[in-house]
């Protein structure tokens, strides 16, 4: 996806995670499936109207806000699979798995069964991210992006193949973000502000794969079901999306060494742990996607660091 419709999808998805899955959360803490075992026409039929609604809402906005500005074109593919070390591929992955699991939830809570509404959560995920390579690819200025379309389809897949094969997750997708000084230097396509540099700012993102080990041995075990470790992946030194910028505004940005990074550390999975207030089991669920501050073990070019708490 290009640097800047990037953003925008970034800011769509970030504000949909946070706001949208609350309440569908919520709903999962109800009677999500119907004693009869059958569909619910009532909840269906909200689901499948609000779920429109709010998918023609976005999208309306999400083109009037950015993609009226610019010149139209022929649709057409742009090769972005070189920008940002692909940090903006795994967070591609990541919404879409989110996605999917907001409509997963949405059609358990009309009494579907499990199956059905794990393979419909990842086809509307992979929808709705589609919609937005087809608004880029009709956009003169940048173009759908094959590779956007594939971390969309992985996303998707690992959350449908999970709930079908284990019903459950047992890998959880997760982010987490920490200020850096490259906003600094290119303040306009890292931000300016702290909610700008949050959504646009790949240096302070990090992806994570978060494993429960729980789920993979005997129920009997005595290992702590909340407890995870989490593979994570992010890089740093990017000015730039391909390459790093020389200068901005007439000033030299200085030379930054674009590397990766992977860790390794412990995790908490939130989903896992139920107290006696809905409210709470609630909120544990809705901030899941979150990896909390703790140590992790960072592997890169510089070589091996140790984080006591690391976010």
């Amino acid at each position: 996806m290009a640097i800047s419709g990037n953003f925008s999808f970034r800011f769509m998805a970030l504000v949909f995670l946070l706001v949208v899955m609350k309440p569908g959360y919520c709903l999962a803490e109800k009677d999500t499936v119907s004693s009869s075992g059958s569909i619910n026409k009532k909840r269906l039929t909200g689901v499948l109207t609000g779920g429109t609604l709010v998918y023609a809402a976005g999208m309306t906005a999400l083109y009037g806000s950015w993609y009226r500005n610019y010149e139209q074109s022929p649709f057409h593919f742009f090769d972005d699979s070189r920008e940002w070390l692909q940090v903006d591929k795994t967070g591609h992955l990541t919404t879409s798995y989110y996605v999917g699991y907001l409509g997963y939830q949405s059609f358990r809570y009309t009494g579907m069964d499990e199956k059905r509404s794990a393979l419909l959560g990842g086809l509307t995920s992979w929808l709705s991210m589609a919609t937005i390579e087809v608004f880029d690819g009709f956009s003169e200025q940048w173009g759908a992006s094959v590779t956007d379309l594939c971390a969309n389809t992985l996303g998707s897949a690992l959350f449908t193949s999970q709930q079908i094969v284990w019903h459950e997750q047992r890998i959880l997708v997760k982010w987490s973000y920490h200020p850096t000084k490259f906003p600094d230097y290119r303040p306009d396509l890292l931000g300016d502000n702290f909610a700008g540099k949050m959504l646009k700012d790949y240096n302070g993102h990090t992806y994570w794969l978060s494993v429960n080990l729980k789920s993979f041995l005997d129920k009997n075990s005595g290992f702590p079901a909340w407890l995870n470790f989490a593979f994570g992946y992010g890089a740093e030194g990017m000015t730039g999306a391909a390459v790093n910028s020389s200068v901005y505004n007439g000033k030299a940005i200085p030379h930054f060494e674009r590397q990766r990074q992977y860790y390794f550390g412990p995790d908490i999975d939130l989903t896992r742990i139920r107290t006696r207030s809905k409210v709470l089991n609630a909120l544990c669920k809705s901030v899941g996607f979150i990896r909390l501050p703790l140590p992790a073990v960072e592997f890169s070019k510089s070589g091996i660091c140790f984080h006591p708490l690391y976010f």
